[in-house]
């Protein structure tokens, strides 16, 4: 048995015992050891989260480590992991083509299905990334970082260029920790004074806008 943290309804966790996973062909058995909060998280607990059904257990954003796993695999028992928590089914029209994201089948760890807020998960091998002398914390960190990363890369930024980051949140400041490593210029554009002050005094942010009126005229000019 192991200890499971389920959300039964909007507003209210429910702490019970649940069967801890056994081991199955191509998946292995982690123990979490940290769990990130997320957005999707805090609005499947307040029941603003669409596509959502309830009870569901949360938690995507994860670290942990390898307890069980096939012995042909690259991975061993003791190994620190984080999870990708976007499963594909790798047959489908979108797969095949490389756009797992576009997955007929598409499951979010966390949201479609059972997450990460309990002990033990069970959890394809082919989702898990080694901790590349990442600590826990960090690794907790990965996927919402990915995140920012991804949006960089895709937007092509270059050394030079100048990057507005419109919202000064987690994933905005993952985006603009890349944007400044791709060489961009980084411009904080935030409606929260504490969030813009955190981006120029902890990032060395040279440029930040408080959104207002003034400045959407501004912006238009």
């Amino acid at each position: 048995m192991m200890k499971e943290l389920s959300c039964k309804t909007p507003g209210e966790f429910e702490y019970k015992d649940a069967q801890k996973p056994i081991l199955s062909q191509g998946k292995a058995i982690i123990k979490i050891k940290r769990i990130g909060i997320c957005g999707t998280d805090l609005h499947a607990f307040e029941g603003t989260q669409p596509y959502f059904s309830y009870p569901r257990t949360l938690g995507h954003e994860l670290a942990g480590e390898v307890c069980e796993i096939e012995s042909n695999s690259e991975f061993q028992i003791g190994d620190l992991v984080t999870i990708m928590p976007y499963f594909s089914c790798g047959t489908c029209v979108a797969c095949r083509k490389g756009k797992t994201n576009c997955c007929q089948k598409i499951s979010v760890f966390g949201v479609h299905e059972d997450g990460g807020m309990r002990e033990y998960v069970s959890v394809p091998i082919s989702t898990l990334i080694k901790r590349e002398g990442l600590q826990l914390d960090q690794l907790a960190m990965a996927e919402p970082f990915a995140i920012g990363a991804h949006g960089v890369r895709r937007a092509g930024v270059k050394p030079g260029d100048r990057v507005l980051v419109i919202g000064a949140g987690p994933i905005g400041l993952g985006v603009m920790e890349f944007a400044k490593i791709a060489g961009g210029e980084v411009i904080a554009l935030d409606i929260n004074e504490q969030r813009l002050d955190f981006c120029k005094n902890m990032l060395n942010i040279a440029h930040t806008l408080k959104a207002s009126e003034q400045t959407k005229r501004k912006l238009k000019d």
